[in-house]
């Protein structure tokens, strides 16, 4: 579909410009790409999409004529045989104007914390404390693994100057799981503190 400028803004899911947005650096990019470049940075604050997702959405904003596709007839690259041929996207005219238009005028969401350690943490009377702490060592284990893989990936890119916005998120990120880490730390405290109350009431009542 051709860009067309009197097009409305369409109404599209946070995920849509989520995809949008990883065309919005002005690339071709395949759904490899796609995925590749939403595991560098969007996994970290919002979304790790499978293949499936993001090829579902591209459908989507093609249909709409936000992104065109084409088959990439690159002659210098060598396939596999029975490898099909790259598709690869680029964002519309109208694609920009409405990620533009999101980025800058949609109200912001607000966030919305669905937290599984915590959620068991609520739940800590109904299990061993032993084994609440561990996955609570567990977590604080993989938040400072996703914090210095956050930094790693911000520091990487730092000299590329179309990746400014997406290194400052990467930045943020980092900071988010190391205070993730530190909670951790204060949730472990009480969950010491709770555990030893349980010990006494429980020698009391035996």
């Amino acid at each position: 579909m051709a860009d067309d400028d009197t097009d409305p803004q369409p109404r599209l899911r946070s995920t849509s410009y989520a995809v949008l947005g990883l065309l919005s650096f002005g690339q071709e990019l395949s759904g490899f790409d796609m995925k590749r470049w939403a595991d560098w940075s969007l996994k970290f604050f919002y979304w790790a999409p499978s293949y499936s997702q993001i090829y579902g959405e591209l459908h989507r904003l093609e249909e709409l004529g936000l992104v065109v596709s084409r088959l990439d007839d690159n002659k210098n690259v060598q396939r596999k045989r029975g490898e099909r041929e790259k598709r690869v996207y680029r964002i519309t005219a109208a694609g920009e104007r409405a990620v533009s238009a999101w980025t800058a005028e949609a109200a912001p969401e607000p966030a919305v914390l669905k937290h599984g350690i915590m959620l068991r943490a609520w739940l800590g009377h109904t299990a061993e404390p032993a084994k609440l702490r561990e996955m609570v060592l567990a977590h604080r284990a993989q938040s400072e693994r996703m914090r210095v893989l956050a930094e790693d990936h911000a520091q990487g890119a730092a000299p590329v100057p179309e990746w400014a916005y997406p290194v400052a998120v990467l930045n943020w990120s980092a900071q988010y799981y190391a205070d993730e880490v530190a909670r951790a730390d204060t949730l472990l405290a009480e969950l010491d503190r709770l555990a030893a109350q349980r010990k006494r009431e429980a020698r009391r009542k035996g």
